[in-house]
């Protein structure tokens, strides 16, 4: 690996998935074997776009489960700032506690997307709307369990993946082996910068298992979320056995021109650049902005 990070293959944290059919978006609770701690990766909150209504049906589950599991919630984990949906990280710390944690280049997306949303000297550009900033290389205890941060941008500059014992939860870095690698075509994204990522994803060891944060059924099977870096390697269609870095720029760079924006990336990002939180107008409502041609 590029750098000797502290991999535990030999401790297996209990990993329960929770599918968001709304953004195709898997969130996690992480829970150490050898206690009640947990943590929660990649929370959901319901976004109704019509509407521009906020509720929580999706982390209600998740927090009913940590009551229900007797667990302690110790940390609320990004991969990065999502444009597809957005957090539910300070519902659920209101109702379970935790901290919430992010690569520490959030500072390179606030500032970004402050210009874009034309925020105010108001909006901190230093990520002090979270607990936590990780840089890589961070260790984090869950319990008895540690974890740490692998840097992984290329998505965007702030993605991490965060590796807890045997599992890797890789964001938007790299999908299942069928469907490939997340764009790179947002505001600091980059193909060769993705690709060095996913060769260090890939570069733990063979037996460790990777969960994805969407996967969107590709060519009619059924939704699936959890593989190995062995498979990845073997098989990823845009990554795997005989795919070269310059392939992989050309194919990423040409595929990224014909997808679709994401259809909630303007109230996303304002509330995750945010650590979740919806930002507010100058009587304290709660206020999206929507700009135009800007994406």
């Amino acid at each position: 690996m590029p750098r000797d990070y502290p991999v535990d293959t030999a401790t297996k944290p209990d990993v329960t998935g929770f599918f968001d059919p709304d953004t195709y978006t898997i969130s996690y609770i992480v829970k150490d074997p050898g206690s009640t701690a947990c943590a929660i990766v990649d929370s959901v909150a319901d976004f109704d776009h019509y509407a521009s209504r906020v509720s929580y049906k999706h982390a209600d589950e998740m927090i009913a489960v940590v009551k229900q599991r007797g667990l302690t919630l110790e940390w609320l984990i990004e991969t990065h700032v999502h444009a597809d949906h957005l957090s539910a990280a300070p519902y659920i710390q209101d109702a379970l506690g935790g901290k919430i944690g992010i690569g520490d280049q959030i500072t390179v997306v606030q500032d970004t997307f402050a210009s874009v949303f034309n925020e105010d000297a108001a909006f901190r550009r230093d990520g002090s709307q979270f607990d936590v900033l990780f840089k890589d290389g961070d260790t984090f205890q869950i319990g008895g369990l540690t974890g740490f941060a692998m840097a992984t941008p290329g998505h965007t500059p702030a993605c991490m993946t965060y590796v807890i014992g045997d599992a890797g939860f890789v964001g938007d870095t790299i999908f299942m082996p069928d469907q490939g690698s997340a764009r790179c075509d947002f505001p600091g994204g980059d193909a060769a910068t993705l690709y060095a990522s996913i060769q260090k994803v890939l570069s733990l060891p063979d037996e460790t298992r990777l969960f994805m944060c969407h996967d969107y059924g590709p060519n009619g099977r059924e939704v699936a979320w959890e593989t190995t870096v062995a498979e990845e390697k073997a098989k990823n269609i845009h990554v795997g056995v005989g795919k070269d870095k310059d392939a992989f720029i050309e194919m990423r760079t040409e595929r990224d021109k014909t997808l679709d924006v994401p259809r909630l990336i303007l109230p996303s990002l304002q509330v995750n650049m945010r650590a979740g939180q919806v930002p507010q107008d100058a009587d304290g409502r709660p206020m999206l902005k929507l700009p135009v041609n800007v994406l």
